[in-house]
Formats: structure tokens, sequence, C-alpha cells
């Protein structure tokens, strides 16, 4: 994309980016990638600690085609996950699901992975390094710079602790739950009323696994004061964590150790896929954590210049592993607003309409999330009824249980760039992909999602009016 020359007052930067996690990485590497002059800021030296991590489809397929970090995934040999395993609501049987139930993800795209985060983000930092962002480590930022109602800029330390600033024309905070600036948008941060949990967890090895095929999969199981997760991350490392409601505060207090432990013993069927495993007591993986209050959602989600992406704007609960989903999908969101408005030109939507349109985007597919998960907790049900609710909520015209494997799998947005689709591929030329819409006699995501709302560009990059 080529560039005017650049005034002394101009700013230093297009995009600013606070964190390097995965919707840092993320909006960063689409900005970068229509050239814009991009500097991500993360507080922390790569590779660091983050909670093991449930990856959907639509965030591998989807996501990760964009980015182009396909082949780095697939090199990690990261342990596959073809669905979900649980034991759940009112049967006393597990019961399954697969990815693969739902046409939106066909053939290969029907698996996603149980991933080591430290691995996973190092993979999409070394990406937007390559697709030339200036990444700077150990750069924690304090604060946003203002001017006439619009953020310009952040305030930020260096590793020597020296007092920086750099200016851009958009802050993008991407620095998750522990942001130190997501107030700067105007809004404030609400906290469920239904979701009033706590996570206590820690890690296994040699814990066992589900019978194969799905010996991959996610294992939940509910039991009388809440549930658990069970992610193999590797052959040997399960990541382990019971979620409790806010009223058993007490349970997690104290010795964690003995806490997590008794914890084990009330849920039958995680004692037994741990019955010959051992706690990891050393290094990243040896200390058991506690998360709490961690359901939130901001009132405003940006404002001129500074845009929330992932778990800086909200979080609802980990039962489905919608976090990192959330995080990058929002950052495609941003990503599309920030090029349409860097780019510009003749009948391009305006700022406050990419943004618009970012934020009722994200809205919506938290909002489905949410719904959902307020009546997936309700333990009376069967899986049937969990897939009915499912098909409600996403007006899906498919069996509930397809409706059900798109909400979880992250496809029920019907956002085209989220699948590998056979006749659209994200690394074609703007020219052939014309082709592929004259023959086909129609566009992809061409409806608007609400009134004077805008859809992606062709290439899943940008916002155009429909029609245009």
């Amino acid at each position: 994309m080529p560039r005017t020359t650049r005034r002394t007052t101009d700013p230093e930067y297009d995009v600013i980016v606070v964190g390097g996690g995965p919707g840092g990485s993320t909006v960063a590497t689409l900005t970068a990638m229509r050239g814009a002059r991009v500097l991500l800021l993360e507080k922390e030296r790569f590779p660091r600690y983050q909670i093991g991590e449930s990856l959907l489809p639509a965030t591998v397929h989807g996501i990760g085609k964009l980015l182009g970090v396909l082949p780095e995934l697939e090199a990690a040999r990261f342990t596959t996950k073809r669905g979900g395993t649980f034991r759940w609501g009112k049967s006393p049987e597990p019961w399954t699901f697969a990815f693969a139930v739902s046409s939106r993800f066909p053939g290969p795209t029907s698996t996603a992975y149980q991933v080591e985060r430290m691995r996973f983000d190092q993979i999409l930092l070394d990406n937007a390094r390559r697709k030339g962002v200036e990444v700077r480590e150990r750069c924690p930022v304090v604060d946003v710079l203002e001017a006439d109602g619009r953020v310009g800029g952040v305030r930020f330390a260096d590793p020597d602790g020296l007092r920086r600033e750099a200016r851009a024309r958009f802050v993008v905070d991407a620095s998750g739950n522990g942001s130190r600036i997501h107030g700067r948008t105007g809004g404030r941060r609400v906290y469920s009323e239904f979701f009033k949990n706590i996570a206590l967890f820690g890690y296994f090895e040699g814990g066992r696994r589900l019978p194969e095929p799905n010996s991959g999969n996610i294992l939940c199981a509910a039991f009388e004061s809440g549930w658990f997760w069970y992610i193999p991350l590797t052959d040997q490392l399960t990541s382990v964590g019971a979620v409790l409601h806010r009223d058993a505060l007490e349970r997690v207090q104290g010795d964690r150790e003995q806490a997590l432990a008794r914890l084990i013993e009330e849920c039958p069927l995680i004692a037994e896929y741990l019955a010959d495993a051992r706690r990891v007591t050393t290094g990243p993986y040896g200390e058991i954590r506690v998360r709490k209050d961690y359901s939130y959602c901001q009132e405003r989600f940006w404002r001129p210049g500074m845009i929330l992406v992932g778990d800086a704007a909200c979080f609802i609960d980990p039962v489905f592993s919608s976090g990192v989903h959330l995080s990058t999908y929002s950052a495609l969101l941003a990503a599309r607003s920030i090029n349409t408005v860097l780019s510009g030109g003749p009948g391009s939507p305006d700022e406050t309409r990419c943004f618009e349109e970012f934020e009722a985007r994200y809205r919506d597919e938290f909002g489905r999330f949410h719904d959902f998960l307020m009546s997936f907790y309700d333990m009376r049900q069967d899986s049937d009824s969990y897939f009915w609710t499912a098909r409600r909520i996403t007006h899906a015209t498919g069996s509930p249980l397809e409706a059900f494997v798109e909400l979880v799998g992250g496809g029920a947005s019907d956002e085209g760039a989220l699948f590998d689709s056979p006749f659209v591929d994200a690394t074609l030329e703007a020219g052939a992909k014309v082709q592929v819409q004259a023959a086909l006699g129609e566009s992809f995501d061409d409806e608007p999602i609400r009134e004077n709302g805008l859809v992606p560009s062709l290439d899943g990059m940008r916002w155009t009016d429909p029609g245009s």
C-alpha cells in the first residue's frame, strides 16, 4: 500500500497495539498486512505463562488461515481436538459431540487444537514480526494520550524503566482482563450477576485419555459444587480446573493443594481419570492458580482513536473455551475497521460506521455465547434440550445438534472469513474473487446484520457497503 511523505506532525504509527496475546497479534498482523505502520507493546517477555486453551475450529482454520500460520500450527503438533465430551445435565452418562457434524466445518476443518498458550502465543507474535509489526517486549503501557476528545497514542515504560510516548492514529487495547487502560473508552466494566464464578486449577501428568478417536477432546464434568474442565494439552500434560460459584469462595481459601484434591474427590469421573496421575509442581505449570470475577462486559468497546478487543472488552465463562475465539474474532473485526479508515477513498465508510459495525458484531457474538451459557448451566436439562436452545438462540435452520456444534465451534456468526470455503480462499487475488463471485451469481457475507450496516470485503480484510 503506497505511502505519502510524512510530515513532522504526523503520528509515528498508524496503529499501536497494547498486548501481544492472540487478540493483539491478530489485529497487529491484519493491519500490517494492509500496509499500516504498527507498533505492538507487550509488558512481558515471551514465551510467558497463560492458562492452557482449547481452541475452536473457526479460530484455527479461519483466523489462522488469514494470518498465514496454519503451517506453523500444524508443525507444532498440538493435540488434535475433534469435539467435546460432557458429563452434564440430568443425563448420568457422558455425551460427546463432533465438529464434523456441521457442514460449516467440512473435512480437515472439522478439528481444532488443545494448545499450550506459551507456544501458541509465541507462534502468533513471531508471525506478526514477520508480517512487518514492530514488536517491543517488556514495555508496559501505563496510560493513553488524548487531544481534542480523541486518543492519539500511549505512555509506556521501556525495558530500562524509562517513561516514553508513542503516537498513532489508533490505539488497540488487547491487554486482557488485567488491562490498565480499558476504562479510557469512557465506559465502566460491568460484572455479570449470573456468572459469579471462581476457578481453581492446576496441571497433571499421566492422566487418562478418552477412548479414540476422541482422546484429544476436552472433557467437562459437572458435580454438586460446580464443574471440572479436563484439557489434554499433550500426551502427558493435562490442565484440570474446578469452576465454583462465588458462594463457594471458602472452598478455595487456605491450602490450594488440599482444596483441589478435595474437589477432585467430589467428582468421580475426574477422580477416575486422575487416579494414576501426579500434579506438576515445578516450572510454569507448577502452581495451583485461582481466577475469580472473570465474567464481565465493558459498556463501550471503542471511542475515537481507541478500540478494545478480546478480554479487555469482555469475557464470559470457560465452559466452551470461547476466550481465544472472541479475542481473535474481535481483532479481525477491529482490523477491518482500521484498514477501511486508513485506506479511505471516495465512498469508503466513515470511521463511526466502521467502528459501530465492529461493536455490533462483537456484541452479537458475545451475546450468543452468553445467552446460551445461561441456559447451559441449567442442570435439569438433557443434551437434546441444550441442542434445541442453541438452535433457538442462533436462529439456525439446520438440526438442533448442528446449531449447537456451529455455536460452540465459533461458526454461528455466519462469518465467511472464519470458514475454510472451497470456493473463496482468503489468499486469492481480488480479481480472481470477482470472477468467482460472478460465476456463482452471489457474493459472500453480503447481508448486513443491522440497518445501515456494512459487510466484509471479498478478501475479508475491510468493510464495504452492501452491493458496492
